[in-house]
């Protein structure tokens, strides 16, 4: 019976995948996202999208908003949430991991966000830029010693990883577990295209939810000074039931990996693709802040986002109704040209850069950008002081993802020049 289960589920899986894709090869452009090769590069599809306008129908069961006003309205609308109107259990596809309140509307959301704020405060953030800064160091001493190396697995991968297990109070011994945890799931972003992906993502999920059980029932025993004991304190008061607690450990391990992970990998590779905006840098290492504004704007780490209209309501003049569902192309609006003066030109010297919305939008407004922005700014800077002769060595290799916009790969020397 299982195998049967199991049959049936895949048939399900690689059907919806089929239609999607030849609803691709039709010329319907939503649809083309979610495959190769437009997935590769999307920026010309957004343009071909706002081009159509601010709200674009697809001929799958969703729709676009692909301009910024579209996008920053859908996001901050009470008029949509992040949960369907009467709720009912998901497709298999998308039912694949549960990332606490990001998947959540009112009241439930604003009750667990609530709990998980304080690790983000200004007094945490000024804490943590030592350690971040401590970890940077160590890790570009192993890289840039040896002349060539991989960024990604030798740098832009370790160090939010460490950043976040020592955030959550997580032994580092477990960090190559979660780097390969994590890859599995942020790949489950985009939804499940076979059964054999979807038993990935579910094992993933199940190894996760032992460590964080190891480590939770260390913390019971011998709390410290971390966000793992501070949960665990506020579920024994009953502020948040076992289940959510498990849910939001996920949500906080994931969410502080994969943002900053593509952060650095996307900026490195945008900055040596511009070398003069590289050579800016290294000439003046104080321009990080608007260089880690620009590389979310131009090639955000996370790409779109998706809301349900839980009213009958209009979008920049379009009519969408109760029960719909709406894409929001977050890397589109960010090269919207009606907010962006030549939008598709890299310039970390940009006035505007900052009106991004790499991390979205309204109550969802991602609550770990404070952490992401000084990790990239401490990461920025200290390869420009340190390696300014940095340069690729290879081609970099992208995973195959479109919700999550990120390298695998990308070899690269401090001997460019």
């Amino acid at each position: 019976m299982q195998i049967l289960d199991t049959l049936r589920t895949d048939t399900r899986l690689r059907v919806a995948n089929g239609v999607s894709w030849l609803t691709a090869q039709g010329g319907d452009h939503p649809s083309r996202l979610l495959h190769w090769p437009w997935r590769e590069n999307p920026y010309p599809t957004y343009r071909r999208l706002r081009e159509q306008g601010p709200l674009v129908s697809s001929r799958l069961p969703f729709r676009t908003a692909t301009t910024r006003a579209a996008v920053d309205q859908v996001l901050r609308s009470r008029d949509f949430g992040v949960v369907p109107p009467g709720y009912t259990e998901p497709p298999a596809q998308f039912n694949t991991v549960d990332l606490s309140f990001l998947q959540m509307d009112p009241p439930d959301h604003t009750r667990l966000r609530k709990l998980a704020r304080p690790a983000f405060s200004p007094r945490n953030m000024a804490r943590y830029r030592a350690q971040i800064t401590e970890i940077t160091t160590e890790l570009l001493d192993t890289a840039l010693a040896r002349g060539e190396f991989d960024l990604m697995r030798d740098f832009a991968q370790p160090l939010p990883i460490t950043v976040i297990s020592r955030l959550l109070g997580v032994p580092e011994r477990d960090n190559a577990d979660f780097v390969r945890i994590g890859y599995v799931l942020g790949q489950a972003l985009d939804g499940a295209r076979s059964a054999r992906q979807l038993h990935q993502i579910r094992d993933a999920t199940a190894e996760l939810e032992l460590l964080f059980e190891r480590v939770m029932a260390e913390r019971r025993t011998d709390p410290r000074e971390d966000v793992v004991s501070t949960l665990v304190g506020q579920a024994d008061e009953g502020e948040l039931t076992p289940a959510e607690l498990g849910s939001m450990c996920r949500l906080l391990l994931l969410a502080g990996f994969e943002t900053t992970v593509n952060l650095i990998g996307n900026g490195v590779m945008a900055l040596l693709r511009h070398r003069e905006q590289w050579d800016r840098l290294v000439a003046d290492p104080d321009l990080v802040t608007g260089a880690v504004e620009e590389v979310l704007r131009y090639d955000a780490p996370v790409q779109l986002t998706g809301r349900w209209a839980h009213r009958d309501t209009d979008v920049q003049g379009e009519r969408v109704r109760a029960g719909e569902q709406v894409m929001c192309l977050i890397g589109s609006a960010n090269r919207d040209p009606r907010h962006f003066e030549d939008p598709d030109r890299f310039d970390i010297t940009r006035a505007d850069s900052g009106e991004h919305l790499a991390f979205s939008s309204g109550i969802h407004y991602c609550l770990g950008a404070p952490l992401a922005r000084l990790e990239g700014e401490i990461a920025l800077r200290a390869l420009a002081r340190r390696a300014p002769g940095l340069g690729p060595a290879a081609a970099p290799d992208r995973r195959a993802t479109i919700t999550v916009r990120s390298l695998s790969a990308f070899p690269v020397t401090t001997g460019y020049r």
